[in-house]
């Protein structure tokens, strides 16, 4: 992978690497997580999704998929059983519904995987009944993927833009909702591990030379 081609494509492999990023990085951001989630929420964001992806990184290393979407599927299905409160149904549902888009194709292109993973977006708002401007992960899970169209790097920036904007939003789904105006002033939790999620995208891509 070194071309800024759209059309080179990566196989199961990029993506196992990618949720193991993933899983890195929450595991270092877990703290912060739960800070953000006990301001606004239930105070277990960050340990949630670090008991979620550590079992993704470990189910994904005994039985490693051998199609992109396998990953992605296999990925949902874990942070689903293993994940508790809100959050495991929806990165699940993200996941798995980017991986059933993806189908049993040995090779995608960044393009690709752009429209699979808003398939996934597609299914959260559905599945959470939010859209961009409730403050909640979507408000970074949006623009990211539109960003991903463009590149690793701009999906990165825009899932932290979009992610800082919840800061000054009243929330208006989820448990953050309850508190009216007082969740004003507050980075929504979920939309700060969404970002970290393509932060995590971004890294993967640049050290295997993909744009």
């Amino acid at each position: 992978m070194g071309s800024d081609d759209v059309t080179e494509t990566f196989g199961a492999g990029f993506l196992v690497r990618w949720l193991a990023a993933v899983a890195e990085d929450v595991d270092r951001e877990a703290d912060r997580l739960t800070e953000l989630d006990s301001a606004i929420g239930d105070a277990d964001h960050g340990a949630n999704l670090k008991r979620g992806f550590a079992a993704v990184t470990e189910v994904l290393g005994k039985e490693p998929p051998t199609s992109p979407g396998a990953v992605l599927t296999a990925a949902g299905r874990q942070l689903i059983s293993t994940v508790g409160g809100a959050s495991g149904p929806l990165y699940g549902t993200l996941l798995r519904r980017a991986g059933k888009t993806l189908g049993e194709d040995a090779g995608v292109t960044r393009e690709r995987l752009a429209e699979a993973l808003d398939a996934g977006v597609a299914a959260v708002s559905q599945l959470g009944g939010a859209q961009v401007g409730d403050k909640t992960m979507l408000d970074a899970l949006v623009p990211a993927v539109e960003g991903l169209r463009s590149s690793y790097e701009a999906a990165r920036a825009a899932a932290e833009k979009g992610a800082l904007a919840t800061v000054p939003l009243q929330a208006r789904k989820g448990r953050a909702s309850y508190l009216g105006e007082r969740s004003i002033g507050h980075q929504d939790p979920g939309a700060t591990s969404s970002a970290l999620l393509f932060a995590a995208l971004a890294d993967t891509a640049r050290a295997e030379g993909a744009r």
